[in-house]
């Protein structure tokens, strides 16, 4: 599904050279439900913007479901994030003056595929999160949580095979944050990759697979339970 080799990532800082990445090799296998996990500065934010095509590898390869992403131009890119790659971020992202429904139609408007589709696909997500209700309420009108399903159903719309979440709970209280992750186990569980990118170590551990990050490499990769 994805396998990661060598990639490294190296930015220039004035005079100084600063390798965010080191060196990272690592496969996750379709269906599977990992976690990054590290300090700041360990990289793992890094490594989800190479793996969610956000940024491109210094050097190494990303293979996603066979072919080497490092190999194509921008537009390859950009379609295979968006036909492949669902994400959901710490801070929602969501267009303020949109509604929800809105707001998940957006990567099906960029895809050109015909409203009354948009429409069904969007309803079905909306349902499939528990916001049926509230689709046409903007953000401003929806509690941290229920943003966060929003984004998560905008994550789903169009049906990806992977799903990265950048700390999907760092700005939700407990009881919010426990009911996104339980509706993220739920899609993994349905057949969705997921990788969870956390400094929070009870967060991390829910997942099978834990890898950690420290300086730009993998220092270890674990499975089983925490």
């Amino acid at each position: 599904m994805i396998e990661v080799r060598d990639i490294k990532r190296f930015y220039q800082v004035g005079d100084q050279e600063v390798r965010a990445l080191d060196g990272v090799s690592f496969k996750i296998e379709k269906g599977e439900y990992v976690s990054l996990m590290g300090p700041s500065g360990s990289g793992k934010s890094t490594l989800l913007h190479c793996l969610g095509l956000l940024d491109r590898p210094s050097e190494g390869h990303y293979l996603i479901e066979g072919r080497d992403t490092v190999t194509l131009n921008e537009e390859e890119q950009a379609r295979t994030r968006r036909e492949k790659i669902g994400f959901v971020f710490q801070f929602f992202h969501l267009v303020s003056y949109l509604t929800a429904f809105e707001n998940v139609e957006l990567p099906l408007t960029l895809s050109g595929l015909p409203a009354a589709q948009r429409r069904e696909r969007v309803e079905a997500a909306l349902t499939r999160i528990g916001l049926e209700q509230r689709m046409d309420h903007v953000p401003d009108q929806l509690s941290g949580g229920q943003r966060q399903r929003v984004a998560i159903a905008r994550a789903i719309v169009t049906d990806p095979t992977v799903l990265l979440a950048d700390e999907p709970t760092g700005n939700l209280d407990r009881r919010s944050g426990d009911e996104v992750i339980a509706l993220l186990e739920e899609l993994n569980a349905s057949g969705i990759t997921l990788v969870v990118v956390t400094h929070d170590m009870d967060l991390g551990g829910r997942a099978r697979r834990r890898l950690r990050l420290a300086d730009g490499l993998v220092v270890s990769d674990e499975s089983g339970p925490a």
